[in-house]
């Protein structure tokens, strides 16, 4: 049960996030200042800072924390008789980045973020930091698997989030991410089953 509070704040970090990706969608990520997404979402710099203290690409990036703590459980929760590059390609195949919305308006925004991620230096360092955390995460999540090398786990959780970044700048990005994911299986499940 989450309590009011909980709930307030999650809805104003939802309306920052929201008001800042509207904002850089349509004029620009260099173009807009904080004060200008404050404003939009009806909340004070402070505000803004309070919820997103790393400013500007971090509200690009508001589902990260969340993100990663889905990637480590879809490792440590997954059911007995799931592989563990299954269990990873299952929950990352679901995402929608490989999987693009039917409705063109959708499609069209999520093209339009993926530029955005990929065409400012800010954004696209705040990107490879978030992906930086997630890798050590899914490192710790597979090194906690009886047996597992730590080398092993490291280069594993390397090559999963590697095989998706590149999945996500090709034609079919769910096809890549699949043919990805059979070669890891395969490596991996030549070592460890």
């Amino acid at each position: 049960m989450v309590g009011r509070r909980e709930r307030k704040k999650a809805a104003t970090r939802r309306a920052l996030a929201d008001a800042a990706l509207e904002l850089f969608l349509a004029r620009g990520y260099e173009d807009v200042t904080v004060a200008e997404i404050a404003a939009a979402a009806d909340v004070s710099v402070t505000t803004l800072f309070n919820h997103f203290p790393g400013g500007k690409p971090a509200l690009v990036f508001d589902e990260a924390q969340a993100r990663q703590e889905a990637l480590v459980a879809a490792v440590r929760d997954r059911p007995a008789d799931t592989g563990l590059v299954a269990a990873l390609h299952a929950h990352l195949r679901r995402s929608r980045a490989l999987s693009p919305p039917a409705e063109p308006a959708e499609r069209e925004r999520m093209e339009r973020f993926l530029a955005l991620v990929r065409g400012n230096r800010p954004v696209a360092e705040a990107h490879r930091a978030m992906w930086a955390s997630q890798e050590v995460a899914l490192t710790a999540a597979i090194a906690e698997e009886p047996g597992t090398d730590p080398e092993a786990a490291a280069a594993l959780a390397r090559l999963v989030l590697d095989g998706y970044v590149h999945a996500e700048g090709r034609p079919d990005p769910a096809a890549a991410f699949d043919v990805v994911m059979r070669l890891l299986a395969g490596g991996w499940d030549a070592m460890y089953l």
